[in-house]
């Protein structure tokens, strides 16, 4: 994989940018440079399918002009008198934004700890494809298998740097390695499809692409010959773990500074209550090493701490910005996010704390039910939080699973859900939502 800048380098570049502003008239100004290389080789059927290689290279300026404020990108820095001239003139012409500036400097992070975001490891294309045929002969080598949907491995580097006038100055690295697979069982119409991966920012982390091809395998032959099951109220229903990070995400996304200030969040009105059953703690934690949501300071140089955002079931926290908070009359909690030339609030490593039963002894524990293993479809409102989505998975009866279903529609609130939940025991921490199964009793199950 061919070498880039590193964050020390463009931490210099980014300062050169906003000492220019500085000079130009801007009140204040902050940069964001991102730098990074990819790599990624598909195959199917045994054969390298497709091959890609990227470079990419972003520049974000925001610049303030009294209570006005405006933001341009770029790939390139060649010309910065340009960039900086084309923002401070939209500047002068954009509305008022009373919230808008730069986070007080002394919510800003002093050090940049380590992390462990970054992986020295170099991965060559010959060694992904490699992986990737190895997982794919796997899932095919499954019995049942009768055919492979393709299996594929990544790599890639990138850095960042955050440079403002008030005197924040930092960069960091990430690198990250995947491998997927996806397997089809059964012939006809009566095929099944499913998928396994894995992806991590050491590489030497990442399970197994036989492991990998296995499961996806595995997965897709437990899915043969469904049945339909009759319309049912007031149903138990488990997410397997994957899946019920869907569910964690949609609190996520309801309890964002962003939806509570628009008024578009279902919870909007719900801090200081409680939203899920008393017992459940929810954490953000920036800090974890090799986290997949991890970071030293968040998208405006403020220092990110550990957050409970859910104790006892009781909503503690919105996550902020510095402009959300203002807006809502808080503090910033260090959640700034950016994305091009917007800056938002997000979560990092957000981890629901699992509960002492396995998913097993949930199904016992409920008897009749739906072990859901793949959702189809976004139907939710975000507003009033109804809650309908397209399902497959396993009957439970007895409290063992039974036999494959598909066609099935979940239904509910997630006001109602949330307070409906138990956690299993078999927390998966790989990914920047972190969550075990997940028990949801009293939804409505739409079949035949």
């Amino acid at each position: 994989m061919s070498s880039y800048i590193d964050s020390s380098e463009l931490t210099e570049r980014t300062s050169r940018i906003v000492e220019v502003a500085k000079k130009a008239g801007a009140d204040a100004a902050d940069v964001v440079v991102s730098e990074g290389v990819s790599q990624s080789i598909s195959v199917r059927d045994g054969q390298r399918e497709n091959a890609q290689a990227s470079e990419n290279r972003g520049f974000s300026l925001r610049v303030f002009s009294g209570n006005r404020v405006a933001s341009v990108s770029t790939n390139t820095d060649d010309d910065i008198d340009a960039l900086v001239e084309r923002a401070i003139a939209m500047a002068n012409v954009s509305p008022v934004d009373p919230y808008a500036s730069l986070a007080d400097t002394e919510r800003l992070a002093r050090d940049v700890p380590d992390l462990e975001l970054y992986d020295e490891t170099e991965v060559s294309p010959e060694k992904l494809a490699e992986r990737a045929l190895a997982a794919e002969a796997a899932a095919l080598s499954v019995d049942g298998v009768s055919k492979s949907s393709g299996a594929g491995a990544a790599n890639g580097r990138v850095s960042f740097a955050l440079v403002t006038s008030d005197g924040f100055s930092g960069g960091y690295r990430r690198s990250f390695s995947s491998i997927s697979a996806s397997a089809v069982a059964g012939e006809g119409t009566a095929m099944q499809r499913d998928h396994d991966s894995d992806g991590r920012a050491f590489d030497a982390d990442l399970f197994a692409p036989e492991e990998i091809g296995r499961r996806a395998g595995e997965r897709a032959v437990r899915r043969l010959a469904p049945r339909q099951i009759d319309t049912r109220h007031g149903a138990a229903v488990i997410f397997e773990s994957r899946l019920a990070a869907s569910l964690i995400g949609h609190l996520a996304s309801a309890i964002s500074g962003s939806a509570v200030a628009r008024k578009t969040s279902f919870l909007r009105d719900k801090m200081g209550k409680q939203i899920l059953t008393s017992g459940l703690n929810i954490t953000d934690d920036p800090g974890i090493l090799r986290g997949a949501g991890s970071q030293p300071f968040d998208g405006e140089g403020v220092k990110s701490d550990r957050l409970t955002m859910v104790e006892d079931g009781v909503l503690q926290h919105w996550f902020l910005s510095t402009a959300l908070g203002r807006e809502l009359g808080l503090e910033t909690n260090g959640r700034g996010s950016r994305a091009g030339n917007s800056l938002s609030a997000s979560p990092t490593n957000l981890i629901m704390e699992p509960g002492d039963k396995s998913q097993e002894e949930l199904m016992a524990g409920i008897g009749t039910g739906l072990l859901v293993t793949e959702l189809i479809g976004q139907g939710v409102n975000m507003i009033t939080g109804e809650y309908s989505r397209g399902a497959s998975g396993f009957w439970i009866e007895n409290g063992e699973i039974a036999f494959p279903v598909s066609q099935v529609t979940i239904a509910g609130n997630l006001k109602d859900m949330f307070m409906a939940m138990t956690p299993a025991s078999d927390i998966d921490r790989r990914f920047s939502i972190a969550c075990p199964s997940i028990l949801v009793e009293g939804l409505t199950l739409a079949g035949r």
